[in-house]
């Protein structure tokens, strides 16, 4: 491209290096004043290693643009830039010379010459300084005519990284010295309001699922293994829970069924389930749920819905595992921001009797404030459900809400007649004998002819089943059809992440259950609703799809986004699918006789001579290669293995076929592209000519002419590092002439043979073709497997897991609010946000709200303590009425709709 680098590169990086050699000695200076007492206290709080390689970085920076710009220029001898460029463009007429491109060209030329020479001019010549005169570097000399003997001009890039320098050192001990810090300090209230001013709230990104460099995935698989292979079958904390707890008698039936809301009036309730995920996403539902009253649009006017009494929380609880850190992070921490605990509350303690209630309140049904009430999803059971026990079962406070529960299942009686029976279905998909024994009994003992229940799983097992062919819940179905006979007036789960309603349709006869709800839009990544949109039986009913939030229409144009998003929303796949693409074609490096692909005389004669090379790679790898070939091979079942069980085995083998085939072209492609690269550049000599440092010396060979050093400084700092000074420099730009180095070793193993090659030689040559192989390769292999996930989703209906969680989409979000009316009916209402927030700031109404010690945080007008950077964007004001329904509690004849 006619665009030489090397000088700027190796400018670069050797001010790299000194910079960070000269600060890392400073500061071990300055520790050492600190450790023996001549500097502050402050001192002792050492300096990130990051903080010194970005200043280095951005210093190193500077110094190589003022050179591409001014050069290293210590004397201008020349003529004045007036006359100067008025003899060069003597021919050209005075009076044309203000109105064209090319004067304007020429007036910038001036002016950068003039800010060069007199801007940034060099500080003195060392003869000002003779003290210092040894530690200088000079500039370089550029005169017309006739120069002095010798300049002893300081140089100006010199003087630019001392100022540098000198700025960070008067910085660093400035902050750390006595005075201003110590003598000016702030009161808490002013610190801790300037605080909030100044700081965001620190929420937790999506999770990366195709991260191959996360630490909780890999911990994620290892639980689920663990847990499906050791304690599925063999120990199960219900289990557990039933042996501690008599269900018969009724001090263990307390611990199990809430029966104090049931007298309250006017009562709301609502549910939500699958958050824990991003916290933009988490904390937009959280700050809805703490609302005092929600004021939403219906037609041309607006009705306001007040916050639940009770909040059901439907499961997975956070992602991607169950960990004190994920609890915390992902669970907790947007709950109390949307809506504190009390302040007498520690978050480290036990409740040890629970209900723990504040002052004042004598028992669980004179409570007002809000409560919750929880069951466990599969990503909570991956542990055995440890952390559920602990941060659920065994702590009071979900933020503002109250956490009564002491068990992973629950009954609660609501008023009118209406139960809630929260199910813990385990990773068994179906509840244990012993749970189902409180249900049946509660059933027959407690609940009337004419009441009506909901239950609460975590898996819609109608929507799962029907798509995997499958037969789940066996207890459940038992415990609907057979023990509550019609009195099931609603099903509600999560664990898909979307919103769906199906009702039973009328004309169909008796249906064991009216409505089934499913809304897993607490915070977690968006799933598709186009992939359901067939179901239409259960338990012997049929069944219509009344609303789907996103629309199935709008779920498929998503589905687009793994073609064009996959890589930037999942970067850390980058790191697998490279070392999968470059494992491929690992036994075909080098390709030594591509001559004939570039000696075609048209583009078909190319094109025939790469794609018969392509082949040919292809063919070699099937017949001769060990390594890529088992490569190919486990490749190969891993691809069959990951297409869904619900196709068929032949469909199974053809998809994994097709999409490990389109992986390989895509590698041979790319492999061949790089080599023939690698040749042109062979052929044109402009690679392949010196050794592995040509970099580094043909730095060296221009150093001396451009940053001349007439007192062996180089030489002094080179004897003081014992040689690691040049010898790091040297390695470093070895390392940024890869190309040489491929091309170098390439060359040889074509002449020579790979048997030439030593094995450091060779672990050189291979991690070099690594490099640059990764870079190209990366874009590709996302590219082809977003497009597998966009076709898999959108024309056969598979991957809805996969191919959604690649997306991360922390959009459209929603929770169910539910109204029980003076005539024993509920009236539903589903909420929801198109857009979440992604940036955050301190609400200046909750900020100023007097906070009293005794107040509840439910009793106050802004309990939230963030609000959206714009107002128009904050989920208060984008709230709306995505699905509005009826359930009615009467029990009509014979069950039927």
């Amino acid at each position: 491209m006619g665009l030489d680098l090397r000088m700027n590169l190796s400018l670069f990086l050797t001010i790299y290096i000194s910079s960070i050699l000269f600060l890392v000695v400073f500061h071990i200076i300055f520790l050492g004043l600190w450790y023996v007492g001549l500097v502050s206290r402050v001192a002792g709080r050492r300096p990130e290693i990051l903080t010194i390689l970005q200043n280095c970085a951005v210093l190193s920076m500077a110094c190589c643009i003022f050179y591409s710009h001014c050069g290293n220029r210590a004397i201008l001898r020349q003529k004045p830039l007036g006359r100067q460029y008025s003899s060069w463009f003597s021919f050209w007429k005075r009076e044309h010379r203000h109105n064209t491109w090319l004067a304007k060209f020429i007036r910038m030329n001036e002016l950068k010459d003039q800010v060069c020479s007199s801007w940034f001019a060099p500080v003195g010549s060392a003869s000002d300084y003779p003290l210092l005169s040894k530690w200088f570097i000079y500039g370089e000399i550029a005169c017309n005519g006739s120069c002095p003997d010798s300049a002893d001009e300081i140089s100006p890039i010199y003087s630019l990284w001392a100022t540098f320098i000198g700025l960070y050192i008067a910085n660093y001990v400035v902050e750390r010295s006595t005075g201003w810090a110590l003598t000016h300090p702030l009161s808490v209230d002013k610190y801790e309001k300037l605080k909030n001013q100044q700081l965001k709230p620190d929420f937790l990104d999506m999770v990366p699922w195709y991260s191959g460099t996360s630490a909780d995935l890999f911990k994620t698989v290892f639980d689920l293994l663990v847990s499906v292979t050791v304690f599925v079958g063999r120990f199960d904390m219900r289990m557990l829970q039933a042996a501690m707890t008599k269900s018969g008698d009724a001090t263990g039936r307390k611990e199990l069924l809430y029966d104090h809301l049931a007298d309250k009036q006017d009562f709301w309730f609502d549910f939500m389930a699958d958050t824990g995920d991003g916290g933009n996403s988490s904390y937009s539902v959280a700050k809805l749920l703490a609302q005092p009253s929600l004021r939403v649009p219906v037609a041309n006017n607006f009705i306001s819905l007040p916050r639940g009494n009770v909040l059901l929380i439907g499961g997975d609880l956070a992602y991607p595992n169950p960990s004190t850190f994920t609890y915390e992070k992902r669970l907790f921490c947007p709950f109390e921001y949307a809506l504190q605990p009390p302040r007498w509350y520690k978050n480290d303690s036990i409740a040890v009797d629970k209900p723990e209630l504040p002052n004042g309140v004598s028992d669980l049904k004179s409570y007002e404030g809000p409560q919750c009430f929880l069951i466990p999803g599969n990503h909570d059971w991956f542990d055995g459900l440890n952390t559920f026990m602990r941060y659920i079962c065994h702590k009071s406070w979900l933020g503002g809400w109250l956490m009564p529960q002491k068990k992973s299942y629950f009954a609660l009686q609501l008023p009118k007649g209406w139960w809630v029976f929260g199910l813990d279905l385990a990773l068994h998909g179906d509840i244990d004998v012993d749970q189902f024994k409180f249900f049946s009994e509660l059933a027959k003992d407690k609940v009337g002819e004419n009441d009506a229940v909901i239950i609460i799983t975590h898996e819609p097992n109608w929507l799962l089943d029907w798509y995997w062919s499958g037969d789940t819940g066996k207890n459940v179905r038992h415990l609907i059809c057979d023990v509550l006979k019609y009195r099931c007036k609603l099903r509600m789960a999560g664990d898909l992440h979307h919103y769906m309603r199906h009702s039973c349709n009328q004309s169909d006869g008796p249906a064991h259950v009216q409505h089934l709800l499913v809304n897993g839009c607490g915070g977690a990544f968006l799933h598709p609703t186009h992939v359901f949109s067939n179901f239409s039986k259960f338990y012997g009913a049929s069944y219509g799809s009344k609303v789907a939030y996103p629309s199935f229409d709008d779920s498929s144009k998503i589905a687009l986004g793994n073609i064009l998003k996959f890589r930037k929303k999942n970067w850390q796949f980058d790191f697998i699918g490279g070392i999968i693409y470059f494992i491929l074609v690992f036994s075909l490096f080098p390709q030594c006789k591509l001559a004939h692909v570039l000696r075609g005389d048209s583009f078909s004669g190319h094109l025939e001579s790469f794609l018969g090379t392509v082949w040919s790679a292809f063919a070699y790898v099937m017949e001769q290669s060990y390594v890529s070939f088992t490569g190919v091979l486990m490749l190969l079942i891993t691809a069959i293995t990951f297409v869904p069980s619900k196709v068929s085995p032949k469909k199974r083998v053809l998809i994994g076929v097709l999409h490990v085939a389109a992986h390989l072209m895509a590698a041979l492609i790319l492999m061949l592209m790089l080599e023939l690269g690698i040749e042109i550049c062979i052929q044109h000599n402009l690679l392949a000519n010196s050794g592995y440092h040509t970099l580094y010396e043909w730095y060296k060979s221009v150093e001396n002419e451009h940053f001349p050093d007439p007192t062996g400084l180089r030489a002094r700092i080179e004897q003081w590092t014992f040689g690691l000074y040049p010898a790091c420099i040297k390695y470093l730009m070895s390392a940024f002439d890869v190309p040489e180095v491929m091309a170098v070793t390439r060359t040889n193993i074509c002449k020579h043979g790979m048997e030439s090659l030593s094995r450091s030689g060779a672990v050189i040559y291979y991690a070099s073709v690594f490099l640059y192989f990764w870079v190209f390769s990366t874009p590709v292999v996302s590219m082809v497997f977003g497009s597998y996930l966009y076709i898999c989703i959108n024309w056969f209906h598979l991957h809805f897991d996969e191919a959604f969680s690649s997306l991360r989409i922390a959009n459209y979000k929603s929770f169910t609010r539910f109204h029980i009316l003076e005539d024993g009916d509920i009236e539903v209402f589903t909420l929801a946000v198109d857009k979440v927030p992604k940036d955050w700031k301190l609400d200046k109404d909750w900020d100023s709200e007097p906070k009293q010690s005794f107040k509840m945080s439910y009793e106050r007008k802004f309990p939230s303590k963030w609000c959206a950077s714009t107002a128009q964007q904050d989920p208060v004001n984008t709230v709306k009425i995505v699905d509005r329904f009826v359930i009615h509690r009467s029990q009509k004849e014979n069950g039927e709709c």
